[in-house]
Order: C-alpha cells, then structure tokens, then sequence
C-alpha cells in the first residue's frame, strides 16, 4: 500500500512539472529574441527550489517492469520474507501421483485406464507411518515427500458405493468431486470375493509367495480348490529346486504393473474385447506344475498370418520375413486353440516381459514367471535388464547376436534356463533389488517369516506412532482380530471403537482425529438405499455431508483418503486430498 502511495504522489509531481513546463514554453515563445538564437539548446529549469521541496521523496530507480526499485531496510525486509516463505514450502509434505497412478486416474479415458489394488493404498498408508522402515513402498505409483511432516493421516472407508455410483451421480457429491484432487479407479476385494478389512490390515512381509497370496487370482481366473491344503513347508520338490517354483509367480498386483490382461470386471467389456483365457478352468499350481516358455514372434515352429496386410516384417527384431510367410495361411485364433490343447491346466507360463506376447495372442493366464521381473541387476524395478544381458551375465551365452532379428526359439530357451537356474540357487539370486532381504528380516525380528502376514496397523505404531478405527459393531471387531492375529498381549498404541450407526461412527472418529496419528473409519451404506428406482441420491448426500465433516476436522498438513469400497460387479474408487494451509 506504501508504495501504490508513493507512484500515486509520484504522477501527481509529474503532471504538475509538465503543466509549469507548458507555461514557460508559452511565456518564452511571445518573446522576439534581440539577438539571434544560440545554437545550443536552451536550458529549461524544471523547477524552482520550491517545487523541488514539494517532491515527495524516491523510492528508487524504476526497473525493467516499471515498478520502482526498493533499497536498504525494505530490501532486506522482502529478503527475510522471501526467505521464510521458502523455507515453509520445503517443510510442508508435497504428493503426487507418479506414472503408474496417473493410468488409474479417472482423469484417463476409461478404455486406457489401469486400476490399482487395495493393496497400493496400504503401502501408502504404511509409509506415510513409517517412511523408509516399511516393509512396502508406494514408490511404484506415487510420491510421498516429507513424510515424517505430516501431521495425521485420515481415512475413510464407505462399503457398498462403487466408482460406478460415484461416475452416475456426480453432482451428489459436490464436496467430494471439489475438494479431491485425485480420484483413482481401484480394484477392492468384493471384486474378487474378498474382504476389505483383511485385505487392508493383513501384510505379507516378503515376496516369497505363499498360497493365500493367490486368493485375488483365485477370483479373476476358475480355479479348483485342491482338495487337501499342503503346508508350503511340507510340499516335496523337484531334485533341482531349491524352493517351491510357486514362490517365483507374479502376484495379482504384479500382474496388472506389468500390464498383463486380466479377466477383470470392466476391463473385459472396453479393453481386452476378443481376449479368451488359456483354459476354461485351471487347478492349483504346485512345486511341480509344467513350466512353458513363450515367445511370441514365433509359437513353437508355427508362424501366424496376420488378417491384416503387412506393411512392415520389422525383421531386425522379429526374425521374420516375406518367404517365412509366403506359404502361412494359420490364423490367431489357430494358434490360441493350438495352446489351449497344449497347456495344462496348471501350466506356468515363462517368457520375458511376457505381458507383450499374452497380449499379441489376445490371450489370459494366471500363472506366470516373468525373467524381467525375478531378475534385476540395475537395483530399480522400473527399469528391466534385457533378456541378452540376463543370458551374458547369467548363462554366459550370447543370444540375439546375427543381424537376421531374434530367435524365438533361442530366447525362449535362455528364459528357461534363467529360470532353472533361478530354482537352483535361492529366492533373492539375482535380484539386486531383494538381495538384501534378509538383513532386513534380521533387522526386523518379528515381523514374521514368509508364512506370515504381520497386522498392517501394529506395523504403523512401531516408532511412537498411534492408530485408530472406529466402526461399526462387526466391523470394528474384524479389525481388532487382525491386529491381535498371533500376538501375545494387545498393542495399546492401537484403538478399536465400535459404534451402532454410521452417524455416530462419523462423530466418534471426528472427535479423535487430532490424537492420533493414522485414524480409519469404516462405515457400510445399505445396499437397499442404493437402488436406482429408490431415493439413491439422499444416501450420496449423506456420504458426502460425512465426508466433508471429516475433511474440516483434518488439520492442516495432513493426508485425507476416502475409499468406495465397490461392489462384486463394479470396481470401487480412492480418493485423496493432502490438506494444507495456504502460503
């Protein structure tokens, strides 16, 4: 305001100077000079000392914007600010969505989409805890920064509403759909037959993969229940395994990183139309389940005619060529009943990157090894090592080495054999990644072995952090089973509070939410007050109105969720809001 003051008398002095200027200008002109004019320009005076005492005194040298420049005592007043607004900036925790999380965005057309798993939601959850301590990192998909700044994480979790119901009725949630800067499609356990409250609080603390990490593919996929459940310990293996192969299988969340088709409910209608699977039902998979390893340029000795024309053979990386297909006249849907009589039902397919070639034969599998998943040697999973470097550094063998392209046959047998070798060795051989796996586990005593799944909340409150939930009757005491699951005593950093309706469920969480450090409310919205033909829009209303509530009780600097459970026939959907004063 002081300087809008000083350019304000500044104009006024220059308006007035200009109106003397004029009067003299007219004075002089009315004058005949005596003598003849000098050749230098006359001096003009500007002003008289009186004037001179009226101008209001300078800030400083106008700069290149127009506004004036400040100096001394003002200049380092800026500095100080400039100084402390910055450094509040770099303090505040700061989130954002990486690639990955950015592909579940319901900001993506819906054809182009990838949803994540519930399980990418506890990582963060976890990490926002415990940061580098966590047995999990959301790295994979978004960026926690200044995590240690929070000042509580919020989440909210409404059973029954799906991202169907949140995508038709919109403007039911007003607050909701303003307020959220990312909203993410994510595959829930109604989904796949499961149950949120295990799925949330149950975590797996090593990759090894045991029978219950395969209840999500289980529900994607027709898998017969083996009769009898063997103990992975009591499980006979092959002469050469060191290990049961299963624990070599990509995980369900594994599989849709990696962008492997999935007989997923929606994914099917708009994305994988003209997919089939490789079997109509499949059977466990055990230590000793047939291994087969694809590569899709050539399928054992058959080449595939495209119904499309060629345009480009792309030789140098496919090895094919015009006489290679002058005479092939096997088409894709050939070749997919080709495989579906050759594969067992408890097949294990092996390749490398082997989403590509699933999707080149438009084709589903629920058990895969994938060579650029079980081995990294650069120490980042995002970046994958190519199968000729795997095949030097592991085999000692040159593959892909001839300018006539890639053999097929040739790289399916070098990923077999990484694989044998794999078996050979131990778990983590190769995995620059996981090869420090077992200092973590001794660094970490008790949090379990690869047949155990520790409680995610007790994992939450190991460094002088408390949780709370608060939920309804039955829900609050599936909670409280999961986090005293194997334990001796109960954890007192851990509250669970059960309330009889979701309103006072709402009004219990709101009021502790400043005295603990993760708080998660679950509350269930009847399935009758979701009919289309009923009064749906008061229930929306409803969840809304709830989640505002929470959202103005959250402080400043901390992290806001709110999950819609889904429903068996719809993906559910996360939000997520880190709120934050303004600076």
């Amino acid at each position: 305001m002081a300087a809008l003051l000083d350019i304000a008398k500044l104009n006024e002095y220059d308006r007035s100077q200009k109106e003397k200027n004029s009067i003299k200008a007219e004075e002089n002109a009315s004058v005949k000079p005596e003598t003849e004019p000098s050749p230098k320009k006359l001096k003009i005076e500007t002003g008289s000392e009186e004037a001179v005492e009226d101008q209001p005194p300078l800030l400083g040298d106008t700069g290149p914007s127009g506004k004036p420049k400040i100096y001394g005592d003002q200049l380092a007043e800026l500095k100080r600010m400039l100084r402390e607004r910055t450094k509040k900036i770099r303090s505040v925790p700061q989130f954002r969505l990486r690639e990955l999380g950015e592909n579940a965005s319901l900001k993506v057309d819906i054809n182009d989409r990838i949803p994540m798993f519930l399980s990418d939601l506890q990582h963060l959850l976890m990490y926002s805890q415990i940061g580098v301590h966590s047995p999990y990192s959301p790295a994979r998909w978004c960026a926690l920064e200044k995590y240690n700044r929070l000042v509580n994480v919020n989440l909210l979790i409404v059973e029954n509403i799906s991202l169907y119901h949140f995508t038709s009725h919109e403007s039911h949630f007003p607050f909701l759909s303003a307020t959220f800067e990312h909203k993410l499609e994510i595959i829930t356990p109604n989904s796949y037959k499961s149950d949120i409250v295990k799925d949330l609080s149950m975590v797996p603390l090593t990759v090894l993969k045991t029978h219950d990490l395969f209840n999500t593919l289980r529900n994607f996929f027709h898998i017969e229940e083996p009769e009898v459940a063997v103990p992975v310990s009591d499980e006979k293996l092959p002469p050469f395994d060191k290990y049961p192969r299963t624990q070599l299988l990509l995980s369900g969340w594994q599989m849709v990183e990696e962008n492997f088709p999935l007989p997923i409910k929606g994914l099917m209608e708009r994305k994988y139309v003209g997919y089939i699977l490789t079997k109509e039902q499949y059977k466990d998979v055990t230590p000793y389940s047939p291994m087969f390893a694809i590569d899709c340029e050539m399928c054992r000795t058959s080449t595939v005619k495209p119904d499309n024309k060629i345009v480009d053979y792309l030789t140098k990386w496919s090895g094919i060529n015009h006489k290679m297909m002058k005479n092939v006249t096997k088409k894709l849907k050939d070749v997919q009943d080709d495989l579906r009589k050759l594969l067992p039902e408890d097949a294990i397919l092996v390749g490398q990157s082997l989403a590509n070639d699933l999707h080149a034969l438009k084709m589903m599998h629920p058990y895969i090894i994938d060579t650029s998943v079980i081995y990294n040697i650069t120490g980042d999973r995002s970046r994958k090592t190519k199968l000729q470097v795997l095949a030097r550094e592991f085999l000692s063998e040159k593959i892909q080495a001839g300018h006539q392209g890639h053999c097929s046959t040739e790289d399916s047998l070098a990923c077999m054999k990484l694989v044998q070798l794999r078996l050979r060795k131990h778990i983590y051989f190769g995995d620059a990644v996981m090869g420090g796996v077992h200092q973590e586990l001794r660094a970490y005593p008790d949090m379990g072995t690869s047949q155990y799944a520790t409680s995610m909340l007790r994992q939450c409150t190991k460094v002088d952090k408390t949780a709370s939930v608060v939920g309804l009757a039955d829900i609050a005491q599936r909670y409280k089973f999961y986090v005293d699951k194997g334990e001796s005593a109960p954890d007192k950093n851990i509250s669970c509070s059960a309330e009889k309706s979701n309103k006072e469920v709402v009004r219990r969480y709101c009021e502790s939410l400043s005295r603990h450090s993760l708080n998660i409310a679950h509350v269930r919205v009847p399935e009758a007050s979701l009919e289309e033909n009923g009064n749906c829009g008061k229930a929306f209303k409803t969840v809304d109105k709830w989640i505002r509530q929470v959202y103005e009780e959250t402080g400043d600097s901390s992290l806001v969720a709110v999950l819609f459970g889904g429903q068996k026939q719809g993906n559910g959907v996360c939000f997520l809001q880190l709120k934050r004063d303004f600076i």
